[in-house]
């Protein structure tokens, strides 16, 4: 079955960095986008970015353009989403899912900004 999991969450400074890591399973990676969600404390759960399969172009939304990199490596059946010049309203439940439209999530890592 298709399994999602993330890792890489934490406690961060602003200003800081942080890479998250999503290790995919029961599925033929490569032939599927891949995206980054996120939901803030008593918000709604909002895309952070997308990467297609095939020649990996990528999407971010604007609060974290300039700041946030998609990446894949389809040999480790990962995505990963380096962080950096993070912000306290980045604080939030990071999810990766398959695609942008299906029902496979994983269950999320914590990222919290706080100094």
């Amino acid at each position: 079955q298709v399994q999602l999991v993330e890792s890489g969450g934490g406690l961060v400074q602003p200003g800081g960095s942080l890479k998250l890591s999503c290790a995919a399973s029961g599925f033929t990676f490569s032939h599927y986008v891949m995206s980054w969600y996120r939901q803030a404390p008593g918000k709604e759960r909002e895309l952070v970015a997308f990467i297609t399969h095939a020649d990996e172009n990528t999407l971010y939304a604007d609060s974290v353009k300039g700041r946030f990199t998609i990446s894949r490596d389809n040999a480790k059946n990962s995505v990963y989403l380096q962080m950096n010049s993070l912000k306290p309203e980045d604080t939030a439940v990071y999810y990766c899912r398959r695609g942008v439209q299906s029902d496979y999530w994983g269950k999320g890592t914590l990222v919290t900004v706080s100094s």
